[in-house]
């Protein structure tokens, strides 16, 4: 059986947690759901599936002491990921996960960002170029494989110093059948009906996988673009070639750079397509935007110091990131019993911290549904309340590329709309199809049109 064939047995288990929370996650609005039963239940509420106890989580005291105060009772939730990423820095904790991630982390330190720029801006204007010749043609694009195709070339061109060594429009599609849980259960369903003997029998499913597990080989087999001496990519060939770190093998560099191919390209490209789709509800907004970028830097290109000066673009990206976090939820489990909000937590137990919730809570936000910039203006940050805005988590586990994130959708957000206007093309308002990831349900169409 080929490793693409054994990956497809894994999909749609009834065992995981994210099968198991599927009635509510297929509801019209799940979010709304979930917020109700957060009004009515309070902050910590329990909701038993089968054999499994549940908790979620939407107060942030609640959460603080699940991230920070009793971190090291609470492991991360990985059943759901491990067939996706292998045993990448995502999917492992205790010892284990700091060794992996230590020799990473000064990769993703603020102040190697300058020498990531040029990589990030050469994406942008090859994205530039691809949205001329579409703008032309007229033709509907869904943005959000536009928004990941942008996000895996920056990470390609700054972290592994390759041009992107694959079809991006040809991957999304694959890719996302296999990482979105909505379509393990679509597998499952076949395999309960009969319509296949086993999951690898769909062969849909296995090109997926088969086009998934092909990325990590496509980038270390290509060429360097410019032999930069200081690149993730040759401090994880490094580390696999000491022999006094036996756990960095040959695997464990493909399964990272899976993780940064995947899990380190789904935020910028949602928080791209959100912020679009809320611009085109907006166009107050863009013009502010635009009109930033105008007097920062004029007509020339932006300078990493220019950058730094967009404050309200920056602002826009916060607030999309409150509306719609990508990371809707994160799951731990319990190692030990403990007390949550008077509720009796057992060794075993799953607890799902919900920052959309949080940041809807009208206890955390002044009317929290308001698509409002401002809040995240310089003078405003302060008057937050800690732990209410999580969108890339808390505590030790923050998300490694999370400011990353942040500069590569600062740049591609500015760059790209003062030469395009993006005009949404959906029947009616976007509806959420939460997964593991905040996505929209049935994606985000929309029509480029080229300014003058």
């Amino acid at each position: 059986m080929s490793e693409a064939h054994a990956y497809a047995q894994t999909l749609g288990e009834e065992q995981s947690v994210w099968f198991k929370i599927s009635p509510f996650l297929s509801a019209e609005n799940p979010m709304e759901v979930l917020m109700r039963m957060s009004e009515r239940r309070g902050g910590c509420f329990p909701v038993k599936l089968k054999s499994e106890k549940i908790f979620f989580l939407t107060d942030i005291e609640h959460i603080r002491h699940v991230l920070v105060d009793k971190v090291d009772n609470y492991k991360k939730y990985f059943e759901g990921l491990k067939p996706v990423f292998g045993k990448a820095m995502i999917t492992i904790d205790g010892s284990l996960w700091q060794k992996i991630r230590k020799p990473q982390q000064p990769f993703f330190h603020p102040s190697v960002y300058e020498d990531y720029y040029p990589h990030l801006m050469t994406a942008v204007k090859s994205k530039i170029s691809e949205w001329s010749d579409l703008a032309a043609s007229g033709e509907e694009v869904e943005v959000l494989e536009q928004t990941w195709g942008l996000a895996a070339d920056m990470a390609c061109r700054a972290l592994f110093d390759r041009e992107m060594p694959f079809n991006p429009h040809a991957v999304f599609g694959a890719v996302k059948a296999y990482t979105d849980p909505e379509n393990h259960k679509a597998i499952r369903a076949k395999k309960v009906s009969g319509d296949v003997n086993e999951v690898s029998d769909d062969e849909d499913a296995v090109q997926a996988i088969s086009a998934w597990l092909s990325l990590p080989d496509a980038v270390t087999g290509a060429k360097p673009l410019s032999d930069r001496e200081q690149t993730l990519l040759k401090m994880l060939e490094k580390a696999e070639a000491d022999t006094e770190a036996p756990e960095f093998d040959h695997q464990q560099v493909l399964d990272e750079i899976k993780q940064y191919l995947w899990a380190g390209t789904e935020t910028t490209a949602l928080t791209l397509g959100w912020i679009f789709y809320l611009l085109s509800q907006h166009p107050e907004v863009t013009e502010k935007i635009c009109r930033e970028g105008e007097e920062v830097y004029g007509d020339r290109e932006p300078t990493w110091e220019d950058i730094q000066k967009l404050t309200y673009t920056r602002a826009v990206m916060l607030e999309t990131l409150r509306l719609y976090p990508p990371a809707w939820a994160l799951m731990r489990t319990a190692d030990e019993e403990d007390e949550i909000g008077g509720h009796k937590i057992a060794p075993g137990d799953k607890v799902v911290l919900s920052p959309y919730m949080v940041h809807h809570n009208a206890k955390y936000w002044d009317d929290p549904e308001k698509f409002d910039p401002s809040r995240f203006l310089p003078g405003s940050i302060k008057k937050r309340v800690k732990y209410s805005y999580l969108p890339f988590g808390a505590g030790k586990r923050f998300c490694l590329g999370g400011q990353l994130s942040q500069l590569e959708t600062v740049l591609a957000l500015t760059m790209l709309l003062r030469r395009f206007r993006l005009e949404y093309a959906g029947d009616g308002p976007a509806k959420f199809g939460a997964s593991v990831m905040l996505t929209p349900k049935g994606g985000l169409p929309f029509k480029l049109h080229a300014l003058s």
